[in-house]
């Protein structure tokens, strides 16, 4: 079961920021969008639900130093993605 990932304009926007500011990382970033469609639970990804002001939002890891932010919406099967950041940045 493929899963559909929704670009915010946010996220975007976000995202250009970060891979112009890390073109290196490039490979590593696209690994878990990949993943994400396929299989959002994916054990690599590192899936796991966030609280406090982020409540109701996923996180899921590029790397140790770097996260993406979603809101997973398993009963329509869109992935929305909504940040994209080091550890501090997105929490």
């Amino acid at each position: 079961m493929a899963f559909r990932l929704v670009f915010t304009e946010t996220y975007n926007r976000s995202a250009l920021r970060w891979l112009k500011h890390h073109p290196d990382l490039k490979s590593q970033y696209l690994k878990p969008l990949k993943l994400l469609e396929a299989n959002p639970f994916h054990p690599s990804l590192r899936l796991h639900a966030l609280n406090g002001k982020l409540q109701g939002l996923h996180s899921v890891s590029i790397n140790l130093s770097y996260r993406i932010t979603l809101e997973l919406l398993i009963h329509g099967q869109d992935v929305i993605l909504i940040n994209v950041g080091s550890h501090d940045q997105v929490y």
